[in-house]
């Protein structure tokens, strides 16, 4: 009876063994059907981490005081992008990598776009994120827009963007996201989508909220479908503020203001590394595409540091225009290297569109030029030259004159321009000394800076240099080579034919943001702009009918004349 029982016990267990194994072999074949239907993707992730302000030498293996553990071991094994430009101030760099045109071609020459403007970046101009959704990207930004925001059409999720969360304007508060324009010009400025995020705000520091915010974007995406992440940090721009935690580790500091902004870089350079380890947690590092870019020189009076090149944010000097930038990624064929060759801001639309398989067609008219086999492989960089910038309405030289110009070119009208190893400036290009990193000694003339002014050259409105021989601006040689003078002018010339109008529009008092529940947002309603387009077609056809009754009545006396 026992033997009966244990024979009995042993085939009921045999029985739902393999009952067990084969609905867990039924359950494996259903996986690998799911799984078959969803391939990952051949096309990258792309992250573009866009770093605010940060200057030249604000980065450890710049042979920064600053610690950035991150960026220096992320640039290492990636490859470093040490002939790398950007524009000098946030506009005009966040547009251009939006377009991958210059500025001369959008019309955003001159400044950048105020929070009280009617301006935006031009509707008519495809996007960079609007490129990859249509070869099946899913596309997220975190951050600071700074392209305008007048009226609906121009937020982020109008050009491209399935979701945003950040800022709309130039700077801000960051931890209570509020800015003042002016006196009586204020407001708050976070947004989710297309709404103000006051849910979303709890008072953090933006650093830590935006990285916070692609964290949960990466946990909540599935890895096998493409990704665009655009994160473009608020930091290390103006106001300098910082959590004490990172005030620690930079007592020996004197300077307060390069005190708590090398605290700044450090909280960022630990974001990125958050960042990273998440790419690994979720599944994505294996196939991504990770750019680090700063968007213009640093500000040295708000702690920022371009040393040894000259000038600083806001000039066509090197400080204001060549930027840190690296690309890390398991796709790169020749890790650990430093890409030598030219590359531009303009350069990443389409770089990054043709990595993402999608087409790149003629009537984009891009300035950009697709350099991942100048990164990734080394090869020679197919770009030669940078048009820095043509801005006709920027304070004129007092001593530019047509003269100066060999009859070219005015050089009262602030341009710069790069041709291989040569770089000319004309007009007023800006805060011009080198200024050195800022740890004085606190005895004698702690609040001074330690710099060397340029007095020789407030007279001049034309300059000239070789770049590759003289990356510091300290010899011009403009007098020397009349001939190479004329050679870059000339392209300047050939570049203006092509520059559209400048867009500059005054200031419009309906931004205002207590007209609008306290919130920076878009003002300009549709209903205004059916009215204008209305009220243009009116014009139109009413100078239309008086043109073409100045026309019949011009028919009408020539014929009485014929007649006569």
């Amino acid at each position: 009876m026992l033997t009966f029982v244990l024979l009995v016990g042993l085939y009921v267990l045999s029985v739902v063994t393999c009952g067990y194994v084969s609905w867990g072999n039924q359950n494996s074949n259903l996986q690998n059907r799911e799984n078959e239907l969803d391939k990952p993707s051949s096309q990258p992730h792309i992250i573009f981490i866009l770093a605010d302000d940060q200057g030249f030498r604000d980065v450890g293996y710049h042979g920064s005081e600053i610690k950035t553990p991150t960026l220096d071991r992320l640039a290492s094994e990636g490859v470093k992008l040490e002939n790398y430009y950007v524009q000098p101030i946030c506009t005009p760099s966040r547009s251009q990598f939006m377009t991958g045109r210059y500025q001369i071609h959008t019309g955003l020459q001159h400044s950048i776009i105020r929070p009280t403007q009617p301006n935006c970046l031009p509707l008519d101009n495809v996007t960079l994120p609007q490129k990859l959704k249509a070869v099946g990207y899913s596309t997220h930004m975190v951050g600071k827009w700074h392209l305008g925001f007048y009226k609906r059409d121009c937020m982020p999720t109008q050009r491209g963007f399935d979701t945003f969360f950040g800022s709309l304007l130039g700077s801000g508060d960051y931890y209570s996201h509020y800015k003042c324009d002016s006196p009586g010009m204020c407001g708050y400025d976070l947004y989710e989508g297309e709404e103000a995020a006051w849910d979303q705000d709890r008072g953090m520091y933006s650093t830590l909220m935006y990285t916070q915010k692609v964290v949960s974007i990466l946990a909540s995406h599935n890895p096998r479908r493409p990704l665009f992440l655009y994160l473009a940090y608020q930091a290390v721009h103006s106001p300098l503020q910082v959590p004490s935690r990172y005030l620690e580790r930079y007592k020996s500091i004197p300077n307060l203001h390069r005190r708590k902004y090398a605290a700044m870089v450090s909280c960022l350079d630990e974001a990125v590394n958050n960042i990273t380890m998440a790419l690994k947690r979720y599944g994505y590092y294996d196939n991504s595409i990770l750019v680090y870019s700063s968007d213009n020189g640093g500000q040295p009076m708000a702690g920022g540091s371009n040393w040894p090149l000259r000038g600083s944010k806001g000039t066509y000097w090197e400080g204001g225009i060549r930027a840190v930038g690296f690309v890390h990624s398991p796709l790169l064929l020749r890790k650990g290297t430093r890409c030598r060759g030219l590359v531009h801001i303009t350069d990443w639309y389409p770089t990054l569109v043709t990595l993402a398989e999608g087409s790149l067609e003629e009537d984009l008219h891009l300035d950009g030029y697709d350099v991942w086999e100048a990164i990734s492989e080394g090869l020679p960089s197919p770009r030669q030259d940078i048009l820095h910038n043509i801005d006709p309405i920027y304070t004129k030289a007092k001593n530019g004159s047509w003269k100066a110009g060999h009859g070219i070119w005015n050089t009262a009208v602030q341009a710069a321009i790069r041709v291989g190893d040569w770089k000319l400036l004309t007009g007023v290009p800006g805060y011009s000394d080198w200024v050195p990193p800022q740890t004085f000694s606190s005895l004698l003339l702690t609040n001074r800076w330690h710099n060397e002014r340029v007095r020789w050259d407030r007279g001049k409105s034309i300059w000239l240099f070789n770049i590759t021989a003289d990356p510091y601006e300290r010899v011009d040689l403009s007098q020397r080579y009349p001939q190479v003078v004329k050679r870059l002018l000339l392209r300047l010339v050939q570049y203006n034919k092509t520059a559209v109008p400048v867009r500059y529009p005054a200031k419009d008092l309906r931004s205002n943001p207590q007209l609008n529940g306290g919130v920076w947002g878009p003002w300009y309603k549709e209903e205004e702009e059916e009215e204008e387009d209305s009220d243009s077609n009116l014009l139109t056809n009413h100078l239309g009918k008086r043109r073409r009754k100045k026309k019949w009545r011009r028919k009408y006396k020539q014929k009485r004349k014929s007649r006569d």
